[in-house]
């Protein structure tokens, strides 16, 4: 029984298009589970009579710290995924299976010692990423709650990864949906009913985060898998922590570099516009995390079957699931970016109503959001280059764009003709036009006409 389990997780055969959408449905399913972690506080947060705005961007303020954790799950997670995959392809399970394991050994060291340290600092932390003496209060009570459940967040993100990477998308999806619907279910009785706030909305958190951390071990450890997380595979390997970190890095620094952008974004906005516009951008946050999900979950989901063909030889289908991911990422994105642009309002109001926001809140989404369709072009060049273990191409365009562009955009154009608040929201666009460019032509360069080269050699073999 289990091996015909395995035949039906064969990327090696069928469809590639079918192989990917197999997993990237429930895996987008998944992601937007996942997102309702953080969005549905948002979304009750930012209805609370009287202080909603206030509440709302305090917890926009908390946003780096609850990245840097999840930059540290993908670290780990995504870095030890596609390695386990391409051990998977080579039939060398046993490789995979330590392969999971120093994963899960280093999620669960590196959780405690992150709690520890933000618990710290969070004072200053959050004061330095734009904290004012109003909103202060709101981000460090929420914060101080979040951090308990942060080895839950790394276990459940993490570790998710090796459950879509044996096939088992719609596990993966059940992953997070058992613990946002808790969470679904659970903010409004501790935020509203006991009264709770942004306490409320944080306990509400880390409980579902814990459910759904349980269920991911009780998974890899059952009968049911393909590969089994055991004792055994927690010692660590030199060499194994060396290659999930390197391939790893890619997504740390994408989410790192997400961090730091956020707090400089909320640093500069708070300089030139206050406590406004510092929760404009919490809410514009929270539409691009919904928005990127569908785009998220098709570049993950090819990830394994590029792995998967890439352990195996099969590079015709390595450079199909690779057009497949692109093309649709694109047609996705420009469809979005329409509906982005005629319904702003919407998206908005999901989060609050207060007239002054959404009255400033508007032409900022317009600008931020400006031919977002170039971002698929960076998605689609870092999955490729995660899957095939480019690890130091993948690092440098999740440093490009962001540290490289982003950032210095970010603290330059508020000065340049008096752009203000204006320049901060106009550094999104230029840095996805020129580092999604940037991005996908070296992919086709350094990739795809390697792939080529290799079938033509395979066939001359034969």
């Amino acid at each position: 029984m289990k091996q015909l389990s395995e035949q039906k997780r064969d990327f090696g055969s069928g469809s590639v298009a079918q192989a990917i959408l197999r997993l990237a449905i429930p895996m987008t399913l998944a992601q937007l589970i996942n997102v309702l972690y953080n969005v549905v506080d948002r979304i009750y947060i930012g209805h609370i009579p009287h202080t909603s705005t206030e509440a709302l961007t305090g917890i926009g303020l908390a946003l780096p710290i609850i990245t840097i954790i999840t930059a540290f799950a993908n670290l780990y997670g995504m870095g030890g995924a596609p390695l386990f995959s391409i051990a998977r392809g080579q039939e060398e399970p046993q490789k995979a299976e330590r392969i999971m394991g120093n994963s899960f050994f280093l999620l669960l060291m590196t959780g405690m010692v992150l709690a520890l340290i933000c618990y710290v600092f969070r004072r200053p932390l959050l004061y330095l990423f734009g904290a004012s003496d109003v909103t202060y209060s709101y981000a460090e009570a929420y914060i101080s709650i979040y951090l308990l459940g942060t080895l839950f967040v790394m276990v459940s993100l993490g570790m998710n990864n090796f459950i879509n990477a044996q096939g088992f998308g719609v596990t993966g999806m059940l992953t997070v949906s058992i613990g946002a619907v808790l969470n679904l279910i659970l903010d409004p009785i501790f935020i509203f009913g006991l009264n709770m706030g942004v306490r409320g909305a944080a306990t509400a958190t880390i409980l579902s985060q814990f459910v759904s951390a349980v269920w991911v071990f009780r998974f890899l450890t059952g009968k049911k898998a393909i590969i089994v997380l055991t004792k055994q595979s927690l010692r660590l390997e030199k060499g194994l922590v060396k290659d999930i970190v390197g391939l790893g890095m890619s997504g740390f620094v994408m989410s790192i570099t997400n961090g730091s952008v956020q707090i400089m974004c909320n640093a500069t906005l708070q300089r030139y516009g206050g406590d406004l516009y510092v929760g404009i951008m919490t809410v514009i946050n929270s539409v691009r995390e919904i928005i990127t999900m569908p785009v998220t979950g098709l570049s993950n989901g090819a990830q394994p079957v590029m792995s998967f063909n890439y352990g195996a030889r099969k590079y015709d289908r390595v450079k199909k699931a690779i057009s497949f991911t692109s093309i649709s990422s694109i047609i996705f994105t420009l469809i979005i970016w329409a509906i982005l642009f005629f319904f702003p309002h919407f998206f908005i109001q999901i989060f609050n109503s207060d007239p002054a926001l959404l009255e400033k809140g508007v032409p900022a989404l317009h600008i931020y959001f400006f031919g977002i369709f170039m971002m698929a072009l960076q998605f689609a060049g870092q999955s490729t280059f995660v899957a095939l273990g480019y690890s130091r191409h993948a690092v440098f365009f999740s440093l490009f764009r962001k540290v490289v562009i982003v950032i210095p955009l970010t603290l330059w154009l508020p000065t340049v003709a008096g752009l203000g608040t204006t320049g901060v929201f106009l550094a999104e666009p230029v840095s996805n036009f020129i580092g999604g460019v940037a991005c996908f032509a070296t992919m086709i360069v350094t990739v795809w006409m390697r792939l080529g080269k290799k079938q033509e050699e395979k066939r001359e073999i034969r």
